[in-house]
């Protein structure tokens, strides 16, 4: 089975969360994309959604789905979501899409943040995948100064402006041991925007695909 399959499968079990009134968040990434045309294909109502990128706005749009600012609405039901890496504690790194800001804004607006994935994701101890860190500008080098003396190797990521005209540092060779402390650490750098450590709100529930089907982990 191959990895588009999988995503599929978890994207078609994930609109069983999808509220029946009010407002659904939605994430970003080759996963949620799946999830967006699932809700188009078998034609899911969706009262409203708020939304953590600019592409994901254009396709919840492009299916009907009226599209809220954050700003207008009060605190929401469900947000999904995928990720880069999930621990056995629900906590996450995301960011690969580039999105981790919006993303964990809209993560702590919600009462339930399901994350969907394929088991390829599943990880113990996270920091195989390369942390992303974004930052403002002017602030890139100095920030990167100061997490090469965490114990980080920063690599800026090329060509890559975020919807926040901010760019991305991926911190490489940096396993994770205390992701809440670290998260807090980062995060108190002058300059940085946000990192993609979601430790202090992680996930609620984990949808997983394998290849004899998807598989469910609540907190």
């Amino acid at each position: 089975m191959t990895q588009d399959e999988l995503k599929e499968m978890v994207a078609k079990a994930a609109l069983d969360y999808i509220p029946r009134d009010g407002i659904l968040g939605v994430g970003s990434g080759s996963t949620v994309v799946k999830f967006i045309e699932a809700i188009g294909k078998y034609k899911i109502k969706v009262d409203a959604a708020v939304s953590s990128s600019n592409k994901t706005t254009e396709l919840l749009k492009g299916i009907g789905v009226r599209v809220l600012d954050p700003n207008e609405c009060e605190p929401y039901g469900c947000y999904i979501d995928g990720a880069d890496e999930v621990n056995p504690e629900f906590m996450m790194i995301k960011g690969g899409g580039a999105c981790l800001t919006r993303e964990k804004i809209l993560a702590s607006m919600a009462e339930k943040f399901v994350c969907i994935v394929d088991k390829s994701k599943l990880v113990d101890t996270l920091g195989h995948f390369p942390l992303p860190v974004e930052v403002i500008p002017m602030a890139r080098c100095q920030v990167a100064r100061t997490l090469k003396v965490m114990g980080a190797n920063p690599v800026l990521r090329q060509g890559c402006i975020t919807d926040n005209g901010c760019e991305i540092l991926d911190l490489h060779d940096f396993m994770i041991e205390s992701p809440i402390t670290l998260e807090d650490e980062i995060n108190a750098i002058p300059g940085v925007v946000t990192v993609g450590l979601f430790a202090r709100r992680g996930c609620d529930v984990v949808l997983y695909a394998t290849e004899d089907g998807v598989h469910t982990r609540t907190k």
